[in-house]
């Protein structure tokens, strides 16, 4: 590696994490204007708990949010200094191509995607779901009702079984009014009732009430009434909340067998969790594409200086971050093509890097 490229790696890098520093105490202030009343409405919460279990977790997750947008600014910043200062006249002066010239911007950007993609796919899961505990825990004024309650609930757990709840409690892991059916085809062969049904966290086991089995024959039916039943499903409490944010709460790994396992299951529409999964691929992916841009942007020197590549980047930048707000809401909607909506806008502001690469490259 040239002393050029270590010299562009090191403003690139610097800039950026210099940028993000910026913004996080920012945020971090911002939210404790608005918290600080709920915070001390907990005599029993000490500094430490709402450092440690708050505010860690919220600086990860508001970095990785923030990522695009220090990274773009940081690019365009740099840049247009290094314009400036006449250093990219020198540069051109000693014939390196454009394409040359942008070697050290894709290797930072390389460094910024394959941290972020680590991060976006195991770190960050697990401080969303330290900060919703918390959030339930302290400041949150009400509960939501859809969190600990379902109603009127039926669930396919494999080929031919069903399974019906009228209501079930989350909180109480106790139902009432279910039924378990298994099917050979088009003719059911097995019945489950149960009036009340129970779960037990300790071993997983389901206690039945007031059940009532029946099998089914060609001949004849036989028929078993009781008080009481304990039995095991290929299910828990949790596989009844079907709740967006659940889907945040799980490393990728987890997500997609959660997705698969919800797909057998009958689960109709899954495009809230296939849009979480997909933009966290998709977010770091764009560190070359808003790379690219703002080099392309940056690198010639322009009459109103920094200023007017600053102003021009970060418009830019609203829109792409508009634009993938939409792709996501538009993407969750039954029957939508995810994969195409979640990238769009990376696909869109990629052509757009890619037509003013070319264009600079002249």
């Amino acid at each position: 590696m040239r002393i050029l490229d270590k010299y562009i790696l090191k403003k690139y890098l610097g800039s950026f994490i210099f940028t993000l520093f910026i913004l996080i105490p920012i945020a971090i202030a911002i939210d404790v204007s608005e918290k600080i009343d709920k915070f001390l409405r907990h005599t029993n919460l000490s500094v430490g708990e709402i450092i440690e279990d708050y505010y860690v977790n919220f600086i990860i997750y508001y970095a990785n949010t923030f990522m695009p947008l220090a990274l773009f600014i940081s690019v365009i910043f740099f840049t247009s200094k290094l314009s400036n200062n006449t250093e990219i006249i020198a540069i051109n002066s000693a014939s390196i191509s454009f394409t040359r010239f942008l070697k050290p911007y894709l290797i930072g950007a390389s460094i910024v995607t394959f941290y972020a993609l680590y991060m976006n796919h195991f770190v960050v899961p697990n401080s969303n779901e330290i900060l919703t505990k918390f959030d339930k825990k302290y400041l949150s004024g009400k509960k939501n009702v859809k969190e600990n309650y379902v109603k009127e609930f039926s669930m396919r757990l494999g080929e031919g079984r069903y399974i019906y709840i009228q209501n079930f409690g989350i909180r109480t892991n106790r139902g009432y009014h279910f039924s378990y059916e298994e099917y050979d085809g088009l003719k059911m062969k097995y019945r489950l009732t149960a009036n009340e049904i129970t779960w037990s966290k300790r071993d997983s086991t389901f206690t039945l009430t007031n059940y009532t089995k029946r099998k089914l024959f060609n001949d004849k039916d036989s028929i078993e009434v009781g008080k009481k039943f304990d039995t095991v499903f290929d299910f828990s409490p949790k596989d009844l909340l079907y709740v967006d944010y659940l889907s945040k709460e799980m490393n990728s790994i987890e997500l997609k067998e959660f997705i698969e396992r919800s797909k057998l299951r009958g689960v109709k529409n899954l495009n809230a969790h296939y849009v979480e999964l997909y933009k966290r691929t998709t977010l770091p992916v764009s560190s070359y594409i808003l790379t690219l841009l703002a080099v392309c942007l940056s690198f010639r020197k322009k009459r109103g200086g920094m200023g007017v590549n600053m102003a021009i980047g970060i418009g830019l930048m609203f829109i792409y971050v508009f634009f993938m707000k939409v792709a996501e809401v538009l993407g969750a909607v039954a029957g939508s093509r995810t994969v195409l909506l979640v990238w769009m806008p990376n696909i869109v502001f990629g052509s757009l890097a890619f037509y003013l690469y070319l264009k600079s490259k002249k």
